[in-house]
């Protein structure tokens, strides 16, 4: 894998649980974890069901689709518990998907929290369709498109400052930044 290999890193702006519907997403293109190549975006529904559906999209119409070889995620939930099919991404744009997590996902309180939406079945569905769940370092993560091995040499090329791969880290200081005003420092 290369050093400079073209990476896409996805993650939501910040909202308010009780304004709006609509929920910022950003894209940073960045060749490994140095230079910002390019932004792309799109808006989900808070608590919706349309997140894999728009970035399908947002990838597959983007000028810089061809150059993406990798795609990175901030977990496989943006805008509240709008839940990513990361393998219908995968098989729907071929570019291979690693959703990065800083914790070990509690399974118990994902349940609870999901009590309260009528297609709380189709939600976990989406949630166990992710697959199982490995670490690397400080991070964990779930995957598709590519190997345990290549997740982790990924992981590790991509990675600057703190443990966060770049292209995620930078996706969320830009969503931030623009939703919230000014980027927020956990990221």
């Amino acid at each position: 894998m290369k050093d400079e290999i073209r990476v896409l890193g996805i993650d939501d702006g910040y909202f308010l649980k009780h304004r709006g519907k609509k929920v910022l997403v950003v894209g940073a293109i960045l060749r490994g974890n140095k230079d910002l190549e390019g932004v792309i975006s799109c808006h989900i529904t808070k608590d919706g069901s349309d997140s894999t559906k728009r970035l399908i999209e947002l990838v597959n119409s983007s000028k810089h689709r061809n150059q993406l070889r990798y795609m990175m995620t901030n977990g496989t939930t943006l805008g509240g518990f709008n839940i990513l099919d990361i393998n219908e991404l995968y098989e729907k744009t071929r570019v291979p998907v690693l959703a990065v997590l800083r914790k070990r996902p509690n399974r118990q309180k994902v349940g609870r929290a999901l009590d309260h939406f009528p297609d709380k079945r189709k939600r976990l569905d989406k949630i166990r369709k992710a697959g199982q769940i490995y670490s690397h370092g400080r991070l964990y993560f779930q995957m598709a498109g590519l190997s345990e091995r290549e997740a982790k040499e990924l992981i590790d090329k991509t990675v600057k400052i703190g443990n966060l791969p770049e292209p995620v880290r930078v996706a969320h200081l830009i969503a931030s930044g623009v939703t919230y005003g000014e980027s927020t420092k956990r990221a």
